[in-house]
């Protein structure tokens, strides 16, 4: 660091703020004027700035899985055009093999200008709702090729020194079910691009642009500065855990997923050798997806006010094996992708759990539930109605897991029932939590969430993504394992029916579907937890009587309003001495470590 351009506390801390906050304008353009579920109720998109060289200097508190990933897509546009750069162009992308992550994900990335010099980048990337290919919402895990997904982007000028290139737009178009609402969405990612430019050139302007580019370098010294700092306090070691997927949706079985990491200092090294191959299915990373959802996992467990920027990814190195699950050759089908970041997020956690005790949960939901439908209207014209379901959080040693909240690396929301039911097509029957469903601990997981939807239109294809069926949330020192995931098909009819977790069917008018999510892992011993605690849920209707009893060897008199202390204690003791769990089939079933 050149001490010579270091600025006072205060300026530094103004610009800080107002770069961070510029980001969030970013998002909060997108949010504002999307037309699409996924982004403008679900917020399954990001945004963030870049310096001239394209490194990140500020990131949107959008998906941070997929912010880590911005610097591979702006190396692809480097690559491109760096020798022509020009002001008023507009680069669009999602080819996974040149710097995207799977084709739903379509990055939109503007240079800005300031007096005729480059300042740098605006960058945003949205999940559309459907980009073509052979099944509505772009994403089935039964896609074996990426050339069944949809269409394939590579870095290209979607508009030329202000011009935009109407031909390419509309072949773009051309090639998807719903090409007002891809339209609507990129153009909400334009808007994104012109007020992030406004507001980097006003700072530019402010500042001056030596002193502007001085200050961006010292942002990301000072990033590197304080996650070096966590490092440092956290013990050298090398720290190992392995965990998996269900299956891929084409009946694969259990696919594994290792890690060891090596804290040495203030480094950190990530090495993934010993996890699957490239499956055939759509669940297939790249290495850039990879990388992001581990910046994530140690920000999260840091605890601390990191900016995330480029200069937070200097402490890592990575061994990431070619041609595996996590950084998959081309023409592997990358649709369902996203489920593999949330599984290495609680492979990182579940690694780094002994070297950063006071911050690791136990595991939470696994990733967001998803179910697509898509439907032709009597016209011919097509309709694709998404709903994600985000689902609990682990307990950590402090507290219970937290309960209908999106998991560490979605920072995304549940579809508003009114929003669902009013295209007309479904009816939800039930939408909460489901008693009995948390991890027991000291401290409990968050709850399963359920969601009952009834088709109203004369068919619809339905693609689900989930898991954590079989793989249960583990729990930590002690603490058992959440709930497993659950999707059934006309519940409490003759045609009953439990569907895989990652299936791809077609179902009719009157049909109904249960999506249950897996429940958050518990943390520490179950029968140490306090009576309050277990009466507190039981009274919120989060826990039953049985419950109540079977987890944590509590009993509560007939009216369920106060807790038997002496027959507790002589319960809890019994269990003790026998060496027994409150639940022996959990027990059996569990997942949980030190």
């Amino acid at each position: 660091m050149n001490t010579s351009l270091l600025r006072d506390a205060a300026t530094f801390e103004v610009f800080r703020n107002a770069v961070a906050g510029l980001a969030d304008e970013l998002a909060i353009t997108i949010l504002r004027t999307a037309h699409s579920q996924i982004v403008a109720s679900s917020m399954d998109f990001s945004a963030a700035l870049c310096d001239a060289s394209g490194q990140t200097i500020a990131q949107a508190n959008t998906c941070p899985v997929h912010l880590g990933s911005i610097p591979d897509a702006m190396e692809a546009v480097l690559a491109a055009f760096g020798g022509e750069i020009n002001e008023g162009d507009v680069y669009i992308l999602n080819d996974p093999s040149l710097g995207g992550m799977h084709l739903p994900d379509i990055f939109i990335i503007s240079p800005v200008f300031y007096e005729s010099e480059l300042l740098g980048y605006v960058v945003t990337v949205v999940n559309h709702s459907d980009v073509g290919g052979w099944v509505a919402g772009s994403m089935a895990s039964q896609s074996t090729s990426i050339f069944a997904e949809g269409i394939q982007i590579p870095p290209s000028r979607l508009v030329d020194a202000g011009v935009v290139n109407e031909t390419f737009y509309s072949l773009i178009l051309r090639n998807v079910r719903e090409p007002g609402m891809l339209r609507g969405d990129l153009e909400s990612q334009l808007a994104a691009c012109h007020a992030g430019g406004t507001g980097m050139k006003d700072l530019a302007a402010r500042y001056g642009i030596v002193e502007y580019r001085a200050l961006l370098d010292e942002l990301l010294d000072y990033s590197e500065a304080l996650v070096r700092n966590a490092l440092e306090h956290a013990p050298d070691g090398i720290y190992s855990f392995e965990d998996q997927i269900d299956e891929d949706g084409l009946g694969s079985g259990p696919i594994p997923f290792k890690v060891e990491i090596t804290i040495k200092g203030t480094d950190i090294h990530f090495d993934f050798t010993g996890s699957s191959p490239q499956v055939a299915s759509a669940l297939n990373a790249t290495s850039s997806f990879t990388r992001s959802a581990s910046y994530a996992s140690l920000q999260g467990a840091l605890g601390s006010d990191v900016p995330a920027n480029s200069g937070f990814y200097r402490p890592f190195s990575f061994t990431i094996p070619e041609a595996s699950i996590l950084n998959a050759q081309r023409p592997a089908a990358r649709g369902a992708r996203g489920l593999v970041a949330y599984r290495i997020i609680d492979l990182v956690l579940g690694a780094l759990a002994p070297a950063l005790p006071k911050h690791v949960p136990a595991a939470g939901d696994g990733g967001p539930g998803s179910v697509a439908l898509g439907i032709t209207e009597p016209d011919g014209s097509q309709v694709v109605l998404w709903d994600f379901m985000m689902g609990s959080w682990g307990a950590t040693r402090s507290g219970d897991g937290n309960d209908g909240i999106s998991p560490l690396g979605a920072n995304m929301a549940n579809i508003p029932v009114e929003e669902l039911e009013s295209s007309g097509h479904v009816r939800i029957d039930a939408y909460g939590f489901l008693p009995d469903s948390a991890g027991p601990g000291r401290f409990r997981g968050g709850l399963s969430v359920v969601r009952d939807m009834t088709l109203l239109c004369s068919e619809a294809t339905m693609q689900i993504r989930s898991d954590r069926r079989t793989s249960r949330p583990y729990g930590l020192k002690g603490g058992l394992t959440g709930e497993p995931s659950l999707n059934l098909l006309n519940r409490d009819t003759d045609q009953e029916r439990v569907l895989d977790t990652k299936p791809f069917l077609t179902i009719y008018e009157g049909d109904t579907h249960r999506h249950i999510t897996a429940s958050g892992g518990g943390y520490g011993d179950p029968l140490e937890r306090e009576t309050d605690l277990v009466l507190e849920d039981l009274l919120d209707g989060k826990i039953t009587p049985d419950g109540a009893l079977r987890d944590y060897g509590v009993v509560v008199d007939q009216s369920g309003s106060s807790v038997l202390q002496d027959e507790t204690a002589s319960i809890r003791r019994e269990r003790v001495k026998n060496a027994m769990s409150p639940s022996a089939d959990d027990q059996e079933k569990g997942n949980h470590h030190d």
